[in-house]
This record gives C-alpha cells, sequence and structure tokens, in this order.
C-alpha cells in the first residue's frame, strides 16, 4: 500500500528503504517467532498457541527460567538474529534491483496494478466464495481434535481467541458453589463431578426420530396461544393444543447463536463479550446430540455455517454430521442475507428425511429457520399463504399485540404457516408417526410493552421467555407442564423421551421426570446495559448484575413490580447462591467438559 501511494518516490528516497528493509525484517522475524512459539506450546500441551498463553507473562523469571531449561533458546536466538540479517540484506537487494528500473507506467497501467492489487488483497483477507468470509471453525471440520489443531493458522488463531483472554473460571468461586449445585442436582459432593448417566431397562424396538426446529425470534408473547391479541400463530395454537408444553420455559442469552450453543452443547452462553459459538478456546465439548448411536445426524439452515462460527460447534462435537447449507441445495433461490426462506428450507429438510424413511435409518435432525428475522423478506405468496397488508390490520390492535410493525407480524404468520406445512408433508411421506417433533424459539422478537407480560418487558427477560413444544402423539401425551424449564435441558429430555441411553455432563435436566420438582431457569441478560444473571423459580425472579453486584428479588405474579428482597431475605440469599453455582459452573466447564 505504501508502495502505491509514493509511487515512483518510493525507489528515489532513502527513507523508504529503510522503511522498507526494517519492515520486513521485523514481520518476519514476528511471523518467525509466532510458529516457534506455537511449536513448543503445542509440545508443551498438545494445544495451539492462544491468548491464554499471555497468562505465562504473569512472572517471567519462571517462565523464562522453564524455556531456557526446556529448549535450545541460546542456539535459537542466533539462528534467529542470522535469519533476521539473511531477510534484511535480501530485502536490500530487492529493493535495490526495482530502484534500478528506469521503465515508467502509464496512468492506465497503474491504475490497473493498483486496482488488481486492492482486489487481490481484498479476496486474501475474504478468502472465500460463499456468502460468508474463511473463518476459523472451518478449521473444525474433524471429531479428532488433533486433526483440528493441526489446520490453525497460529497468528490468526491467537488474535481470534484474544477477546476472550481473561474469560477463564475462577477455581475458587467454583469450589464455594460446587456443594450448591451438587445438591440442586444430586450430584456426587466428595469430589467434582457433573457426569450422571441415564440406562433405560427397555428401549424401543424401533428407534423414533427426532427432529428439532429452532423457531427464529419466536417468545410467548407474540404467539395467539399465549394470549396475543392478534391471531398470529393458528398453526402452533393447534399444536400447542396436542403437545407437551412448558409455559415457563427460557433460553439464556437473547441471541440466535447463543441459543444454538446453548441448545446443542447443554451450557449456557454467559460470555460477555461475543457469543460462546465464536470463542474457538471453548468448542471441544462432551455433549448428548453426539449420543444418539446408530442415528443419521443432520443439520439444515438456509444460510451459512460460517456465520458466528456455528460450524465449530456442530462438526467439532457431532460424529458422522451432515451440514445441509448455502450450496447444498439443488433448489438455490436466495431470499435475503439469511439465504432460502424457511418455506425452501423445510421442504429441502423433507427431501432428505423422506430419503433416510425409505431406507429405514432412524434420524435426528436440527432445523435452523430464519425468515422471522430482519430485514422479514416474505414471499407475495405461497400456497396459502399471504401478507397481511397495512391497511388490513387496525393501528390499535397492532399497538395492542406490541408488534412493531405489520411486515413482522408478516414473518412469524410466515414461519407458523410453514411448520404446518412441513408436518402436512411429514404425514404424507410416512415418518410423522415415528418422529418427536421438538419446537423452540430461540429468543423473542423485539417488541412494544403492552399488558402482556408487562413485568418481563420491564426486567428485560421478556426476550429469553419463549415457547417449548414437544410433539410426539405416539410417546407422550398432551400436557401443560409447569415447571420453570431452560434451553439446556432441551437434549437430556429428548433423549431420555427417545429412550437413549446417554451420559450427561452438563448442567441441563430430563424435563419430563415427575421426580424433579425444583427446577430453574438461568439467564444471562444486562440491566442498565451492565452483565447480569438472573433465576426463576417458581413465580420468583432474582437477579444480580456482575459488576456493582446489585441484585433484586421479584414476585412476577404480583399486580406491582417491587423489589421484595428486604422482606425475603433467606430465599434472596438460597436463589443468590445457585446463581452463582450455575454461572461459575458454566465457566467451569467451558474449559473442562473436554473430550478425553
Amino acid at each position: 500500500m505504501l508502495i502505491l501511494i509514493a509511487n515512483y518516490r518510493f525507489f528515489k528516497s532513502k527513507v523508504y528503504k529503510k522503511i522498507a528493509t526494517i519492515y520486513v525484517s521485523i514481520a518476519y522475524l514476528v511471523l518467525t517467532l509466532f510458529f516457534l512459539f506455537d511449536f513448543g506450546y503445542y509440545d508443551y500441551l498438545s494445544i495451539r498457541l492462544d491468548a491464554s498463553s499471555l497468562r505465562f507473562l504473569t512472572n517471567l523469571k519462571i517462565s523464562g527460567q522453564v524455556l531456557v531449561e526446556s529448549y535450545p533458546i541460546y542456539k535459537g536466538i542466533i539462528v534467529l538474529i542470522i535469519l533476521v540479517f539473511i531477510i534484511y540484506k535480501f530485502s536490500k537487494y530487492i529493493y535495490n534491483r526495482f530502484s534500478n528500473v528506469e521503465e515508467k507506467r502509464s496512468k492506465k497501467v497503474k491504475a490497473l496494478y493498483f486496482v488488481t492489487t486492492i482486489l487481490l488483497l481484498s479476496f486474501g483477507i475474504y478468502n472465500s466464495f460463499t456468502h460468508y468470509p474463511l473463518r476459523w471453525s472451518q478449521a473444525f471440520f474433524s471429531k479428532n481434535n488433533a486433526v483440528n489443531q493441526f489446520t490453525l493458522n497460529p497468528v490468526l488463531y491467537f488474535f481470534d481467541s484474544f477477546a476472550y483472554r481473561s474469560e477463564g473460571v475462577d477455581m475458587e468461586e467454583f469450589k464455594k458453589y460446587y456443594p450448591v449445585i451438587a445438591k440442586h442436582l444430586n450430584l456426587p459432593k466428595d469430589s467434582v463431578s457433573f457426569e450422571r448417566k441415564v440406562v433405560f431397562d427397555t428401549t424401543y424396538v424401533k428407534k423414533p426420530n427426532v427432529v428439532i426446529v429452532m423457531m427464529e425470534s419466536v417468545g410467548v408473547k407474540p404467539m395467539s396461544f399465549y394470549g396475543n391479541p392478534i391471531k398470529s400463530t393458528p398453526n402452533l395454537d393447534s399444536l400447542a393444543k396436542v403437545s407437551v408444553r412448558f409455559p415457563n420455559f427460557y433460553v439464556h442469552k437473547s441471541g440466535t447463536a447463543a441459543s444454538v450453543f446453548a441448545s446443542v452443547t447443554g451450557l449456557p452462553d454467559i460470555e460477555n463479550i461475543r457469543t460462546a459459538s465464536r470463542n474457538p478456546l471453548i468448542q471441544d465439548q462432551r455433549i448428548i446430540f453426539d449420543q444418539f448411536k446408530g442415528y443419521e445426524k443432520l443439520y439444515f439452515l438456509g444460510g451459512s455455517a460460517n456465520w458466528a462460527n456455528i460450524r465449530g460447534v456442530f462438526q467439532a462435537n457431532i460424529n458422522n454430521l451432515k451440514i445441509f447449507e448455502e450450496g447444498s441445495y439443488k433448489t438455490e433461490k436466495r431470499a435475503d442475507v439469511w439465504g432460502i426462506d424457511d418455506y425452501e428450507l423445510f421442504k429441502e429438510a423433507d427431501k432428505e428425511l423422506q430419503k433416510l424413511h425409505r431406507q429405514e435409518k432412524p434420524f435426528i435432525a436440527y432445523i435452523q429457520t430464519a425468515s422471522n428475522h430482519m430485514p422479514f423478506t416474505v414471499p407475495n405468496e405461497k400456497e396459502t399463504y399471504k401478507p397481511l397488508k397495512d391497511n388490513e390490520i387496525s393501528k390499535d390492535l397492532l399497538e395492542k399485540s406490541g408488534f412493531k410493525s405489520v411486515a413482522q407480524l408478516n414473518a412469524l404468520r410466515f414461519l407458523d404457516f410453514n411448520i404446518g406445512r412441513f408436518l402436512e408433508r411429514t404425514k404424507k411421506a410416512g415418518y410423522y408417526d415415528n418422529t418427536i417433533f421438538v419446537f423452540f424459539g430461540d429468543h423473542n422478537t423485539a417488541m412494544k410493552r403492552t399488558n402482556l407480560y408487562p413485568k418481563e418487558f420491564d426486567l428485560n427477560i421478556q426476550l429469553q421467555h419463549v415457547p417449548f413444544l414437544i410433539h410426539a402423539p405416539n410417546f407422550v401425551s398432551p400436557k401443560t407442564i409447569s415447571k420453570n424449564g431452560k434451553l439446556i435441558d432441551l437434549f437430556p429430555t429428548v433423549a431420555s423421551l427417545a429412550k437413549i441411553n446417554y451420559t450427561n455432563y452438563t448442567l441441563g435436566n430430563n424435563l419430563l421426570d415427575s421426580t424433579q420438582t425444583k427446577t430453574t431457569s438461568f439467564v444471562y441478560l444486562r440491566i442498565n446495559g451492565e452483565p447480569a444473571v438472573g433465576l426463576l423459580q417458581d413465580s420468583l425472579y432474582y437477579s444480580k448484575t456482575n459488576v456493582t453486584k446489585t441484585t433484586g428479588l421479584y414476585n412476577l405474579k404480583t399486580k406491582k413490580l417491587k423489589n421484595i428482597k428486604e422482606n425475603n431475605f433467606a430465599r434472596a440469599m438460597q436463589m443468590d447462591s445457585l446463581l452463582s453455582a450455575y454461572y461459575h459452573s458454566t465457566k467451569y466447564l467451558y474449559f473442562n467438559n473436554k473430550k478425553r
């Protein structure tokens, strides 16, 4: 870039010559050091160099002594000096060679060189012909962690992990609160272990299929089944009546990537800086999804799995997983930034599931929808679906419903239509009767304050309150289960219903287990811009900010929103301990639930 700016002056001034030779020498030295430290770090810990390695700088004396005693440091320094000297001389040679060239280029040729250079450099940064750029998650393509480690670029990986360098576990706090979570989850108290084996006396002769549908931006508030005055979700309303429904179900964090991570790994996303899916240090986890032995495992989404580095969450943890994304489908009618719309997504997913059904192969599929998300792209007409026009909904009714626009309402109606249509296809294809369908919202859509769940709106937990439905008439009777549920309960519940023998290494529970009555919902949010955590038990909600430690206890069933902590101090302290136990246990499991 400096050459392009300076033009011919670059080869005429001694200042540019010094800048060029020094820059090249330092650049090669830094790159060489990165690779050398990377080799040594991997030899020492069997992991690639990441930003957590900066912890060794806290005690330079000990770290330096270990380095000197373990590696030929002095010989290495001499070799590095020789290398830098050679690079410096070579850089000067190249500079002198081009500075003696008298040939001058026309402005058109120089413009061509300039544009070509910019394009090549830009492509080098983006490095992909797909909608999303090349990301580190594409290196996590194998269940063999050593293979994934080998594919990483040490420089890029170091800086990708830099944002998470201080996100480790506080072992003192974890040990302090482990007895609390151990009592809550029936874990051993004399040793740290979250391992719980679930083995069934009998299993199904014919394994049931499992289809998990993540409903983009669907909370309980916009659904007519839960009281919204606009008949926004007729198909989901009908489905809820014949399903197991959990009206007190909450996701941990109000973001799609966060909910995908939590639902798959069984660990809440409590990353403060970005999302857990983007943290390369915690991708390798022991999960229940991978324990569906003998099942075909599939993941469907309309766009690219590179989004939010979701590819790493799935591929690093699930053996023999088939990912269907943009480029995988015969129908590539890209609707918007999120890829093909939900109608095409469900249609393509059904085609693949039909193939497995005809081959009599049981399957577990995760379908991630996206049309009910800004920019709310819906077709002008699709079979019986037609979007409502602005003049078809009164402003008063729209205001009472909480929807910010008719476009937002139409997007939800389109998702609702597609879910109904998808179930019709499954019945026609013949795999409906032997399938457990699970529907959950990844978070609520942004809505206005209304008389529906006003306290949740004021407490900023409305975004986390979502529907959770299990539709499997041949496996479980329709009913309402009012106990508190959370997203990490999804896989323990589904695996238990399918009678899959599994080991649960995380914090989730089987919500269909009638013996578990003391259930909770755990949320991670922001209060007045500050990171905070919250716990829901029965009608009570307890919150605590992470920095200022501001706390509050609220009863969601009373008319007025009031902090009742002072009058219920013992209960507040009990919930505070359990909340801290969830938080620190999650941090611990991020780094200690690794596959051995």
